[in-house]
């Protein structure tokens, strides 16, 4: 099949002699088979060298698409648009006929039947097959996936009737949003059923019995992930199954689904559910809360003590957490500044967000800023502390930058050169600080990284 052949061919050629056989035509014509009869033979060197080539790439790519939209049946045609010389003389050798103008339709019958007399000996969906990768029938496909939508969804209804939501009309109208939305079907069908039926007996444990309003049963979030699922960490926030259970709970108690952390804990008591409250702390130093019982005065006294405290969020939904009005609350990131705060004998209110402002620190932050207290923040010169400077910024808008200017960086970067300190590479994808638009500009132009330590000493003058 080299050149010369093609030549020889015709190709391009008007006239008797144009386009009598081209080379892939040589050799018997073998009967029609079966789309993808022959799709597991290899085929011949010299047929796939030549329907491999660059020229007939687009027109395979076609006929692909659509053979598997259209149940590997050829039927229907496809237009190439301004096809180039190297196409023109490929098609012309394939079609056995001139080709051309400034498209080309071919219909796939046609286009079946040729390969099917010639060389190739297969028709188009075992020639696609063949030339790899596998087709895929694709109505074959949602036919298969809408099957098991429906057995899904069928599975999931006869749970639900066999428990003590058939009566609810919340619960059916949870089943057809889930159903609605998609999001069981995006799972392997064994891990959506299991998970739709876990959701399911979650709830019924919840609300049991057969009263229009029933009382539900106090839970702690792990003990229910136990006796529903067999693991004490079957409820926990992100997973699928929590994620179900909490859009069920909202329609249960008819309010939009939670979309942040401390909603999401509002929720789960709602419904006498507890979730965990005490792993999680927020680390302070210097609170002096105005409240008059036992745990106020605790916090007091450890202040006077120049202790620091770490606090759950179980003690912060019973502590009365009111300072006085437009107190200055100091905002670090790092633990070590409050180290050296309680060594120093600081007087000052500090609240470190140990690298991330997680849902504890939040929910303190919350309660001061309600208590109309203001805020002073410090973080680490990098691009995740800036990002942590502009959540807090972005969430209250009593807050300040603490030592956070570009004038700040650029002293506190030329001192650490001083001192001889080994540099820290500034990585990552710049982010502009919302306090001072020149931050970023000069942390990009010295490309060194700060931690807190490194201002250590001026964050403790200020603390004093």
């Amino acid at each position: 099949m080299t050149d010369r052949r093609v030549v020889d061919e015709g190709v391009g050629v008007t006239g008797p002699r144009a386009m009598a056989e081209p080379p892939l035509a040589r050799g018997p014509r073998p009967a029609p088979e079966p789309p993808l009869a022959s799709a597991t033979t290899s085929l011949a060197p010299e047929a796939m060298a030549f329907l491999s080539r660059p020229g007939l790439s687009r027109l395979w790519a076609a006929a692909r698409m659509r053979l598997e939209r259209g149940g590997l049946q050829p039927t229907g045609t496809i237009r190439l648009q301004n096809p180039d010389p190297q196409e023109r003389e490929a098609l012309s050798l394939l079609l056995a006929k001139p080709v051309s103008g400034p498209s080309v339709t071919i219909r796939l019958p046609d286009l079946d039947t040729r390969l099917r007399a010639s060389a190739v000996g297969r028709g188009l969906a075992a020639t696609l097959a063949a030339l790899g990768p596998p087709l895929t029938d694709r109505r074959a496909a949602r036919d298969v996936a809408a099957a098991e939508r429906d057995r899904l969804w069928s599975k999931a209804e006869s749970v639900l009737t066999a428990t003590s939501l058939t009566d609810r009309p919340w619960a059916h109208r949870w089943m057809a949003d889930l159903r609605r939305s998609g999001t069981l079907t995006r799972h392997p069908p064994t891990t959506a059923l299991t998970t739709i039926t876990q959701a399911i007996q979650t709830l019924a444990t919840l609300y049991p019995g057969t009263g229009p309003d029933p009382t539900p049963a106090t839970w702690g979030r792990g003990e229910l992930a136990t006796r529903t699922t067999g693991s004490a960490h079957g409820l926990d926030d992100g997973t699928l199954l929590a994620r179900l259970v909490l859009r069920g709970l909202a329609q249960a108690q008819d309010v939009d689904f939670p979309t942040d952390a401390p909603a999401r804990r509002a929720l789960w008591r709602r419904a006498s559910v507890t979730p965990d409250e005490v792993s999680s702390t927020v680390l302070t130093y210097g609170l002096r809360p105005t409240g008059a019982t036992w745990r106020e005065t605790a916090l007091r006294e450890r202040a006077d003590h120049h202790l620091e405290t770490h606090l759950t969020l179980r003690e912060l939904r019973t502590l009365q957490m009111e300072l006085p009005s437009r107190t200055r609350v100091h905002v670090c990131e790092n633990p070590r500044v409050v180290e050296a705060a309680a060594d120093a004998g600081c007087t000052a209110p500090l609240i470190c967000t140990s690298g991330s402002a997680t849902t504890v620190v939040l929910t303190l932050l919350d309660t001061l800023a309600a208590a109309d207290c203001v805020f002073a923040y410090h973080g680490d010169f990098d691009w995740p502390g800036i990002t942590l400077a502009n959540r807090v910024r972005g969430r209250y808008q009593a807050s300040e930058p603490w030592r956070m200017s570009a004038s700040d960086y650029e002293y506190l970067a030329t001192r650490a050169e001083l001192h001889g300190t080994p540099p820290l590479p500034l990585s990552g994808t710049p982010v502009e600080a919302t306090w001072d638009a020149e931050l970023a500009p000069a942390m990009e132009a010295l490309g060194v990284a700060l931690h807190e330590e490194a201002a250590l000493d001026l964050l403790l003058e200020d603390l004093a």
